[in-house]
């Protein structure tokens, strides 16, 4: 039995420092809200009834394995001002990155194409600018984020990323993202509340969020269900008082409504990487974000549409960018089934359009 957030931060109100709180007698901890028996025969018993023996090996395997407390002078000054923060993190990788300005971008385990770009482009153009892009390193958009900032080069700077685990840093949760932690030690940093060897439980997860909103300056949603488990980070940042910010997607796609939903409350649309860098810049006026200009990206898409044959220009003005169905486009551009689909498979060579499940068509979406 360990002693979690909640009584952790009781435990704290109470007494001057951690080493106080081992000093107290059972009477004194048992009449603190939250602190069961079981946690006061944990505290009275000390170090050695605890299960740290595997932490300790994990200390010991590698010089990049760190564990910081709370009232520790590297625990990251934003973490500690939330609600019951981490009474301790397990680090591997760049712990300096603890103290960078960071924005974490979240989103749904299943996003659409579109999404998985919007992710990627946004956290190469963020972390070009300057900022570190902090995620949970689950499938989706989260992946799309850290490979994002991975993949971010400019000159001789490199893009920078936090992964925040719900599990032991020994443990890599979905397991196929095991080479993307790799990459994440070597340029970036895993973080976890949680001791070596515990595995992926369902409980884990919203507490994980709350630290990867918590770490950052503001929190971007790309996409998002009604019900999607990014929201937890998103009404986390809103509680700790930091910035949301949502991109708007189709009327007709699930996946867009929680990002909707967060716009009615009053996160901010955003539909390209400088609105959110100009809104952090004005948080961090000493901190010197680059600014660069994304207008030339959409120029040059609108130069190849330009360059297309006059059915294939007939066919992105009938696509938009809500997946239609082929008997919409059909009715939309009166081609007959053979022409269009030449059409279709030209343009998904040109990298142009998105062949969505159920046979939908949709233009890919630019940052």
């Amino acid at each position: 039995m360990g002693v979690g957030p909640a009584a952790f931060s009781n435990l704290l109100q109470c007494f001057s420092s951690a080493s106080a709180v081992f000093e107290a007698s059972r009477a004194q901890l048992s009449c603190i809200p939250g602190v069961t028996d079981d946690i006061v025969d944990c505290l009275l018993k000390g170090v050695e009834a605890t299960n740290v023996e595997l932490d300790i090996l994990w200390l010991e395997e590698n010089p990049c394995h760190q564990v910081i407390f709370f009232q520790h002078q590297g625990y990251p000054e934003l973490l500690a001002r939330i609600h019951r923060p981490p009474p301790v993190l397990f680090l591997k990788g760049d712990a300096a990155l603890l103290h960078t300005p960071q924005l974490s971008i979240v989103g749904s385990r299943n996003p659409t194409p579109g999404g998985i770009e919007n992710a990627r482009a946004f956290s190469t153009e963020l972390a070009i600018c300057g900022l570190t892009i902090t995620s949970g390193l689950a499938a989706g958009i989260d992946g799309a984020a850290h490979q994002g900032a991975l993949d971010a080069k400019d000159g001789d700077k490199s893009g920078k990323t936090i992964a925040v685990a719900a599990t032991g840093l020994d443990r890599i949760y979905p397991s196929y993202h095991r080479e993307l932690a790799y990459r994440i030690v070597e340029k970036g940093l895993l973080v976890s509340e949680f001791p070596v060897g515990t595995g992926p439980l369902q409980r884990n997860f919203p507490r994980r969020n709350r630290v990867i909103s918590g770490l950052s300056l503001g929190t971007l949603v790309v996409e998002a269900a009604k019900r999607s488990g990014s929201l937890i980070s998103a009404r986390c940042a809103m509680e700790q008082d930091r910035e949301v910010f949502a991109i708007p997607g189709s009327i007709h796609s699930p996946q867009s409504r929680g990002c909707h939903w967060l716009i009615k409350q009053g996160a901010k649309l955003v539909e390209t990487a400088e609105d959110i860098a100009e809104e952090i810049l004005l948080m961090l006026p000493s901190v010197q974000l680059e600014l660069r200009d994304t207008n030339n990206s959409k120029i040059e898409c609108d130069e190849i549409i330009l360059d297309l044959s006059g059915s294939e220009q007939l066919l992105m003005d009938a696509l938009g960018f809500d997946p239609v169905t082929l008997d919409s486009l059909l009715s939309r551009t009166g081609m007959e089934i053979d022409e269009l689909s030449v059409n279709l498979s030209q343009l998904e060579l040109k990298g142009l359009i998105d062949s969505l499940p159920g046979g939908r068509f949709s233009r890919k979406l630019k940052v």
